[in-house]
């Protein structure tokens, strides 16, 4: 190890390392979205470890903050997820670049850990261990290329055989893989490398997200008092397939469902569309809250009763890792997935949710009503929802896994 890693204690395995973690789109709690990489990195800072998030923010400056432990350098590179394809390919290429120069600086580092997507990160890595000898380990969100090109947003053959190359050269070049579900496991081992991949999905934020009394003034706040809600949190980006909701809610309009409420939480790609369907129909059983701090969403979920996780019904979609059925879980709701994936395996086999049929949002429509009107069969979910987030998902115990895969030697 470098000359940061001497100092050790009896009980630990490993000497104190020097990390950089790169993650564009690192977030916080008060920042909302995601916080994997937030809670990983300041569960590697308690534990001795000496981290540097290198991440991406949309001021003209570059920014130095301590956030719990961990020494975030945020690097300007605008980004939103309402950018077009040129526009996003751009910001992932800038901040791979500048993630780079940046990283260069830095002396006795480690390791490196990257995490995607975009997969560009993976350069940034695998170019700090060709110039400067230091190994990363390779965190894969979602299957890039693969992702984008059955999207259709990568069309071009040659720039296929390329994204596929560059993903290779990343696997290749890693100490060991990181893969958030079984599906991306497999994809990654297509490649036959020969190489260490572990299966570390999205955790469940326990003490944030748990069953607990409602909070009356954000009930009454949000409009959700006296209502069956079924709420999506989240992005709301084209993969999300959230016009499946829309249709839902237009049958139970139809059906003089007046007490079933959906609940959108979140911004994205698709909301000014969903948003115009919705006032066009004048659904008025449809609410966006839009973007709210993750403490705000906690406790919106603890109100509702149900928490869809939708995508389009494209096969690379069932290898996700939603956050939002790991915190779902933790807080005790049942679970509506329509990925036929090993989310719905998840979800079937721990009897805490539904896989809905989906081409069909009636069929979607009937497991709220049968939920709806099966208390004894909701309190059952709900428990096995929580115990399930409990004994699988508990982010201590997947963070001291990934401090493993980047302590061993």
């Amino acid at each position: 190890m470098a000359g940061y890693g001497k100092l050790s204690y009896t009980n630990l395995q490993y000497a104190f390392m020097k990390i950089i973690y790169i993650h564009q789109y690192f977030t916080t709690p008060e920042i909302g979205g995601g916080t994997r990489s937030y809670e990983f990195s300041k569960y590697f800072a308690e534990h001795g470890h000496k981290v540097i998030m290198i991440a991406s923010h949309n001021q003209k400056n570059f920014k130095r903050q301590q956030i719990d432990g961990v020494d975030v350098q945020w690097i300007s590179n605008y980004y939103n997820n309402q950018l077009g394809i040129l526009a996003r390919i751009f910001s992932f290429n800038k901040f791979m670049l500048k993630s780079f120069l940046h990283a260069m600086k830095m002396k006795e580092v480690d390791i490196c850990f990257a995490t995607s997507t975009p997969l560009t990160v993976g350069i940034t890595a695998i170019l700090l261990k060709w110039i400067k000898g230091i190994p990363y380990v390779f965190e894969v969100r979602d299957l890039w290329p693969e992702f984008p090109i059955q999207m259709g947003a990568i069309k071009s053959k040659l720039m296929q055989r390329i994204a596929y190359y560059i993903e290779y050269l990343i696997y290749k070049n890693a100490k060991s893989i990181i893969a958030l579900s079984p599906g991306m496991r497999e994809g990654i081992e297509k490649y036959n490398l020969g190489k260490k991949v572990t299966v570390i999905p999205n955790a469940a934020d326990l003490d944030l997200f748990y069953p607990h009394k409602i909070n009356k003034p954000i009930e009454d706040t949000y409009g959700l008092a006296n209502r069956f809600n079924v709420i999506h949190f989240g992005s709301m980006g084209i993969a999300n397939g959230l016009e499946y909701i829309i249709k839902t809610a237009r049958i139970a309009k139809n059906e003089n469902l007046s007490d079933i409420q959906f609940i959108f939480a979140g911004t994205g790609k698709t909301e000014p569309d969903l948003k115009k369907i919705v006032q066009a129909e004048n659904l008025s059983n449809v609410k966006f809250l839009g973007h709210l701090p993750k403490t705000i969403i906690a406790e919106i979920v603890n109100i509702c009763d149900l928490s869809i996780i939708t995508f389009l019904d494209i096969p690379i979609l069932y290898t996700n890792s939603p956050n939002k059925l790991f915190d779902s879980l933790a807080a005790g709701k049942i679970c509506i997935v329509n990925s036929d994936g090993w989310t719905r395996k998840l979800v079937e086999e721990n009897d805490c949710g539904f896989f809905v049929n989906p081409s069909d949002p009636a069929d979607f429509l009937a497991k709220i009503k049968y939920i709806k009107n099966n208390e004894p069969i909701r309190n059952k979910m709900k428990t096995n929802a929580r115990k399930l987030a409990e004994d699988g998902f508990d982010r201590k115990k997947l963070a001291e896994q990934l401090l493993e895969q980047l302590t061993e030697s």
